[in-house]
């Protein structure tokens, strides 16, 4: 059964109960943080951080990768004034588990032929090493034109085991 038609009406009504003046909060984050982590229904990035409504920014995608949250990451320092990046990629992660190569055969399966090329140039980002991403995509950020030069950008390993974040980076 689908979570919106049945659930989420009582959970909003919920959370409105408890809302407060988080109205009020400002539109800029009140940390200068900006987060990227991987969308693992197992991470909860502002428990795991500290770093709850109005503290920071919190962009979201498969393996937490920095190239995927590039365009978020110039708005959020651009017109929002964040200086500091944390990325968090985590242990068990199912960007470890394929290849682009197999998850484009999988849609292929589905889509017409004529979609294709649209589907070759998904790069989907997957990585073998969970260590060596998080360098990777710290040092991404650090040498992008586009991310300002006084960012201060660091890497954890969540580990999902035990909700320890371990910096490498």
């Amino acid at each position: 059964m689908p979570y919106a038609p049945t659930e989420l009406a009582a959970a909003n009504k919920a959370y409105v109960a408890s809302f407060g003046d988080k109205g009020s909060l400002p539109l800029p984050p009140g940390r200068n943080v900006a987060i990227v982590a991987c969308m693992d229904a197992r991470l909860d990035t502002s428990a795991i951080t500290g770093l709850h409504e109005g503290a920071s920014h919190h962009i979201r995608n498969a393996g937490g990768r920095a190239s995927d949250a590039l365009r978020s990451l110039v708005i959020s320092q651009e017109l929002l004034g964040t200086r500091e990046i944390i990325v968090i990629h985590h242990t068990d992660c199912g960007m470890l588990t394929f290849k682009s190569d197999q998850l484009h055969g999988l849609v292929k399966k589905r889509v017409p032929h004529e979609q294709f090329a649209a589907v070759d140039s998904l790069a989907f980002l997957e990585f073998p090493d969970l260590e060596q991403s998080i360098k990777d995509d710290v040092a991404f950020l650090k040498n992008h034109p586009l991310i300002l030069k006084e960012t201060v950008i660091s890497g954890y390993n969540y580990k999902v085991e035990t909700g320890e974040l371990v910096k490498v980076a």
